[in-house]
């Protein structure tokens, strides 16, 4: 009881955090969509990795010491490091040829496949709101999407992918052994991002102009501590509060998208985000719902 009650006093950190850290992983983005248009995605994912790894190494020895570097689950890691490679690189791909807000609005349908990769690979039961849900928020991508042969572009599959591809790593990471360290998590993902992409790297590289260096240290830096502010959220406050306000990035997105490159979403843009966020947070909250009846009944 003490524990509860400790972490609801620090939900306005655990807001705050998530917060910030979508903003963080916002202003990522932005700096992808920019270096994107010099550089593959590969590229960018390589560097964004190899200069956020020493950073994690030093933090991980300073808070946690030598041991927190070692892992048990190294087999999931590298299946997590695939997967984040290529959903980021859709991603990143997706971002040069899509408006901001709309290729993160499409991405954001990662909790919806959550829910169905649970259900057919774990045996999870969902009840039958949580099917509405999900059938009110995959709408919501159709809004956006449009698929005709008026609006439809092909590039509108690249966010997609890259909701699968974060979907499987968010059930992946039920593998991992709770008392493991997050940074330790983070650090592996690093290292997947230099690893994966080492090898086409030689294919796609561009020499790194004097005047994208910032743009790439920002980027490290900012997706860096976006998963970190992010974590922490879910550290100290319950999951069921701070998870909604991840869809906070619809809103940061849409706003960078049209004070820097003048995108101004249509009406169909914000249907469909709202059916999507929605439908994301009713799921975020039955299942919350469903996880304390869960234990009660224990």
């Amino acid at each position: 009881m003490a524990d509860v009650q400790h972490r609801q006093a620090r939900v306005p950190l655990g807001v705050a955090c998530i917060m910030a850290g979508v903003l963080c992983l916002t202003i990522s983005d932005g700096l992808a969509k920019w270096l994107g248009d010099t550089y593959s995605p590969v590229q960018l994912l390589f560097l964004r990795g190899l200069l956020a790894t020493p950073v994690l190494v030093v933090l991980i020895l300073a808070l946690s010491g030598p041991a927190a570097l070692r892992t048990q689950h190294l087999g999931v890691h590298l299946l997590r490091g695939l997967m984040n490679v290529m959903a980021a690189s859709c991603f990143y791909l997706s971002l040069t040829l899509l408006p901001l807000a709309e290729a993160t609005a499409i991405a954001f349908s990662a909790p919806l496949l959550v829910t169905i990769i649970s259900v057919a690979f774990l045996g999870e039961k969902v009840s039958l709101g949580a099917w509405i849900a999900l059938l009110a928020g995959f709408a919501g991508v159709l809004l956006i999407v449009r698929p005709s042969p008026q609006h439809m572009q092909w590039a509108a599959v690249l966010p997609l992918i890259t909701a699968l591809g974060y979907a499987v790593m968010m059930v992946s990471a039920r593998r991992l052994n709770v008392r493991e360290n997050m940074l330790t998590t983070t650090l592996y993902i690093a290292l997947g991002q230099v690893v994966f992409t080492g090898v086409p790297l030689a294919w796609v590289w561009e020499p790194v102009q004097t005047a994208h260096l910032v743009g790439f240290i920002g980027l490290a830096i900012f997706s860096t501590l976006g998963l970190g502010l992010i974590t922490q959220a879910f550290r100290v406050a319950p999951a069921s509060i701070v998870a909604p306000f991840d869809y906070s990035g619809l809103i940061w997105a849409t706003l960078l998208g049209w004070l820097v490159w003048s995108e101004a979403p249509s009406v169909w843009f914000y249907a469909g985000a709202f059916l999507i966020a929605s439908s994301g947070v009713y799921i975020a909250l039955s299942q919350r719902k469903s996880q304390k009846k869960t234990r009660s009944a224990a």
